[in-house]
């Protein structure tokens, strides 16, 4: 369980921001599952279902990202440590 909370405290703002996508992205499901079926029940079961495994795919897709970047950024900085090679012995 502590591994929980310490994810859920490092994680804190994506989770926020995932939650407020979840909630909209219910809204939004709803409305077009109802347009679609007329069925309120079939539009909440759908609206509630999808979202939240596209809850969870958003989350991970975004700690991609963010470990993309780190390896970008890490490898950015490993090539400005790295020397320059005199221009002279470049075609060489």
């Amino acid at each position: 369980m502590s591994r929980i909370r310490r994810a859920a405290r490092q994680n804190k703002t994506m989770l926020m921001k995932t939650g407020s996508y979840y909630v909209i992205h219910i809204g939004v499901a709803a409305m077009v599952a109802y347009a679609v079926t007329g069925n309120l029940w079939a539009s909440l079961t759908l609206s509630l279902l999808e979202p939240t495994v596209q809850a969870v795919a958003f989350f991970f897709h975004e700690k991609a990202w963010d470990r993309a970047a780190r390896r970008r950024a890490s490898g950015a900085a490993n090539e400005e440590q790295q020397p320059t090679p005199h221009p002279a012995l470049q075609g060489t």
